[in-house]
């Protein structure tokens, strides 16, 4: 159960920076000062390398240690955690969009505005439900 437990620990670590990063993008993106812009780079900096990225490598530390230990030869043949895999892989697609944008952003050259960001910020919850309901309800 500790493993599990510290696997929950990170991915909420993981999904709080996931859930603010964007939001600090709509801000960027509609920050109109210098001072304010280099604010946000510092911001978005820290949260995607000092709690993002290190939250998704404990997650998946964890995680495969589960599956070693445990999961694998329990629920291996079950379509739940394929697709929960599946959507792990999407989700780290979308982390790495990020850093792209944080990257971007950087550079003085984002190309989207705030509204984009605005949606791009919902993406996370569709990973979440589907990824927590997959893990709890088990429902194939």
């Amino acid at each position: 159960m500790w493993l599990k437990a510290f696997h929950i620990i990170f991915m909420v670590t993981w999904f709080a920076g996931l859930f603010y990063l964007p939001r600090l993008f709509v801000y960027h993106a509609m920050a109109e000062d210098e001072i304010g812009r280099e604010r946000f780079k510092i911001m978005e900096r820290k949260l995607y390398f000092g709690i993002m990225t290190p939250g998704m490598i404990l997650t998946f530390v964890f995680g495969i240690w589960m599956l070693a230990d445990y999961a694998w030869a329990l629920y291996g043949r079950q379509g739940w955690l394929h697709a929960k895999l599946a959507l792990l892989v999407g989700l780290v697609a979308y982390h790495l969009a990020c850093g792209k944008w944080l990257l971007d952003f950087k550079h003085d050259r984002n190309r989207h505005s705030h509204v984009f960001y605005r949606w791009i910020n919902e993406v996370p919850v569709l990973f979440l439900f589907a990824i927590v309901i997959l893990a709890t309800v088990k429902p194939f």
